[in-house]
């Protein structure tokens, strides 16, 4: 699976994916400043899941609709580098067939995977 990870998420949890295996194109290594919207189009044209930290995706997912291969949402603040590494690597590992076009949260104790509802008929 390929993984596409915004600038805000730790590279303690690109370095623990990449050492399982998983394919991650991480946006702070190309540079700071991808607006959001490049970063989801990113993650669209690789199909990959995206990986932020940025609750703003939120926004772009659900009141503005943009079309999305699966996003991640991870929630973990106050935790160590490694243990965030851990319990994201573990969520992904575990659930990735479930994330595939689903908004995740990921936070602590809490593992969500949500699927956005279809649009309304037109009339």
């Amino acid at each position: 699976m390929n993984l596409v990870a915004d600038e805000g998420v730790d590279k303690a949890i690109v370095d623990a994916l990449r050492a399982s295996g998983f394919s991650v194109k991480y946006f702070a290594e190309a540079g700071v400043g991808a607006a959001d919207k490049e970063v989801l189009a990113a993650a669209n044209d690789e199909q990959s899941l995206l990986l932020t930290c940025d609750k703003d995706f939120g926004e772009l997912v659900f009141r503005q609709r943009q079309v999305h291969a699966g996003v991640v949402l991870i929630r973990l603040t106050g935790m160590t580098a490694a243990k965030k590494a851990n319990m994201v690597l573990e969520a992904i590992k575990q659930h990735s067939p479930d994330m595939g076009g689903a908004f995740t949260v990921i936070s602590a104790g809490l593992l969500r995977v949500r699927h956005r509802d279809p649009l309304p008929p037109q009339a």
